[in-house]
C-alpha cells in the first residue's frame, strides 16, 4: 500500500511538471493572427500610453538588423505604465512556425502579433500613413489612439529612444 501511495505523488508530481512545462512553452510560443480592424481596434484601447508599433518581417534584413535595438529600447522602457510596444509581423499565416521560432531565437520581449491581412494592405496600408509605399521596416507611434510619429525605414536605437523620451511625459 506505501509503494503505491509513492507511486503515485510521483506520478502526480510528474503531471504536474509536465503541466507546467507544457503551460510555459505555450506562453511563449503564442502569436495571434489578426486582420486589420483587430490591430486597429488593439491600437485605440491602448488610450492614452504611448504606443511603438513596429512593422516587420523574418525575411526582411533591415527588419531583422534592427529588432535587438528595439529590445534592448523595449527592456528599458517595458515597467513604465505608460509605454507598451507592439511588433507587427507581416510574415504569411503559413509561416507562423517560423516567426514562433524567430521570437524564441531572438528573444523577443515585445507583444508580438502576426498582421495576416496582406491581401488587403492596399487598403490598410494608407490607413495607417498615406505616405507609406508598403517597405518595412516602418515604425508608427501613437498616443492618445493618434499617429504622433512615423519613421520610414531603419530606426537607429538613438532615434528610437529620443522619439520615445520626446513624447513619454
Amino acid at each position: 500500500m506505501h509503494s503505491l501511495i509513492l507511486s503515485m505523488k510521483n506520478l502526480l508530481s510528474l503531471l504536474i511538471l509536465c503541466f507546467c512545462f507544457s503551460a510555459f512553452r505555450a506562453q511563449q510560443t503564442e502569436v495571434r493572427a489578426v486582420k486589420y480592424e483587430e490591430l486597429e481596434k488593439k491600437i485605440k484601447e491602448e488610450g492614452d500610453k504611448l504606443l511603438v508599433v513596429n512593422f516587420w518581417s523574418t525575411t526582411c534584413a533591415p527588419c531583422v538588423k534592427e529588432l535587438p535595438h528595439f529590445m534592448e529600447v523595449n527592456n528599458k522602457f517595458k515597467d513604465h505604465p505608460q509605454f507598451k510596444m507592439i511588433l507587427v509581423s507581416l510574415d504569411r499565416l503559413a509561416d507562423k512556425e517560423r516567426v514562433i521560432r524567430f521570437i524564441k531565437n531572438k528573444n523577443l520581449t515585445a507583444e508580438v502579433i502576426l498582421l495576416d491581412d496582406i491581401k488587403r494592405m492596399n487598403t490598410w496600408i494608407p490607413k495607417f500613413e498615406k505616405n507609406w509605399d508598403g517597405n518595412i521596416p516602418v515604425t508608427i507611434f501613437y498616443k492618445n489612439s493618434k499617429k504622433i510619429y512615423f519613421n520610414d525605414g531603419e530606426m537607429s536605437k538613438e532615434d528610437l529612444e529620443k522619439t520615445i523620451n520626446d513624447h513619454l511625459k
